[in-house]
């Protein structure tokens, strides 16, 4: 049997959504800024695609920019932001636990001049709230904080976090890749001024992006090129995904609640099975709202990537942390920041779950890890050194 559990990383795209797709790359292939009667069709495609996902938000069309990724969009917030108001201050405020598309362009503009203030999160990855009180400064231009973590499923509370930043009229950036086409996302209820997310994370397409840039909110160009986008994000449209992406999402939302029952099922059966049947393990953020699909695991004593080879090779797929970052072996930032001591953080892996999983298969994971585990710790010095002290 061949097992999936690796969804936080990417989706498979749906069929449904492919055929939808299809004669954008094949039939209408137009450039979508042209004028000429080939581009009719693509910019009709194109804008009904924008006024999909705007009306899923609840925002206007023009306040959404199609990018090539969540990364790009991440990206486009920060580096936007920074240029624009780079006047008013050059103060910036995340947390720990962001995803390296935050992580790695705040240290870029660390090396630029802005100073950074990483919060710290609890046990279960919470952002802290007083912390984030004390960090603002006069000079702070920015709050970007992840809507949920993408290692362990913790879900932020956005909501309070964008009530302080409204109350000191500090622009608010919300990453909400792992969260959209999952749970309910609103921008202009809860507050958010930017949002950005990526259509492979909801059975859509790689290779496309979105971000809510707020009207009211100054932009600065990060890219240069074309006038796409209107004249926010250069390069050709690619109206396929464009349409993929808005078709996946529509999908996704229209079954948001009842998925999100069935996942929180199968993962609570899945994390009561192998809890009673191996022993020194522990669940990683179980006692807060995190996604339904998510189950961070730590197997004490072991290494994480013994044990994902192990599953792979009886066909079972899961991470051992971020993907973007698997190929790093340092143990994970957001395991650390909440505590975990680094020697079981190694320890640690994530299993995904996504609408194509059945209860048959977590019956087979739960068989086969749990044999994975026994032969692994019968190999461990670590684990022995351990049982010989009890």
């Amino acid at each position: 049997m061949r097992v999936y559990l690796d969804n936080n990383a990417t989706t498979k795209l749906d069929d449904e959504v492919f055929r939808i797709m299809t004669p954008y790359l094949t039939e209408f292939y137009g450039n979508a800024s042209s004028l000429h009667l080939f581009s009719k069709e693509t910019t009709d495609a194109m804008n009904g695609a924008r006024e999909t996902v705007a009306d899923i938000l609840g925002v206007s069309p023009d306040e959404i920019i199609f990018t090539a990724s969540g990364s790009e969009a991440d990206n486009m917030a920060l580096r936007g932001i920074a240029k624009a108001y780079r006047n008013r201050g050059k103060h910036i405020i995340s947390s720990s636990i962001e995803h390296h598309a935050i992580k790695n362009t705040l240290e870029d503009l660390r090396q630029d001049g802005y100073e950074i203030t990483e919060l710290p999160v609890d046990k279960n990855a919470l952002v802290d709230l007083e912390a984030l009180k004390k960090a603002i400064r006069d000079d702070t231009i920015l709050i970007s904080v992840m809507h949920a973590n993408n290692e362990v499923g913790t879900i932020e509370p956005v909501e309070e976090i964008a009530k302080i930043a409204k109350a000191h009229k500090i622009i608010f950036h919300v990453d909400a890749v792992q969260t959209m086409g999952k749970i309910k996302v609103a921008p202009k209820e809860t507050g958010i001024d930017l949002l950005s997310f990526s259509g492979h994370k909801f059975y859509g397409p790689k290779g496309i992006g979105c971000l809510y840039w707020r009207n009211g909110v100054r932009f600065a160009h990060t890219l240069t090129g074309g006038n796409q986008e209107k004249h926010r994000r250069p390069g050709t449209s690619d109206v396929a995904s464009m349409v993929g992406l808005a078709a996946a999402l529509k999908k996704a939302v229209a079954n948001e609640d009842e998925e999100y029952r069935r996942e929180s099922e199968l993962r609570d059966y899945f994390e009561s099975e192998i809890l009673k049947k191996i022993p020194e393990i522990v669940i990683n953020a179980k006692d807060v709202k995190r996604l339904a699909g998510t189950s961070s695991v730590t197997f004490k004593y072991l290494e994480g990537e013994s044990i994902l080879l192990s599953l792979s090779m009886k066909g079972i797929a899961v991470s051992s942390g971020s993907a973007c970052s698997s190929d790093d072996l340092q143990a994970s930032h957001v395991l650390l920041a909440m505590g975990i001591d680094p020697k079981f953080a190694h320890g640690t892996i994530r299993f995904s779950l996504g609408k194509y999983n059945t209860k048959e298969e977590i019956d087979y994971v739960v068989t086969t890890l749990t044999e994975i585990i026994a032969r692994l710790r019968s190999l461990s010095p670590l684990w022995n050194e351990y049982i010989g002290a009890k």
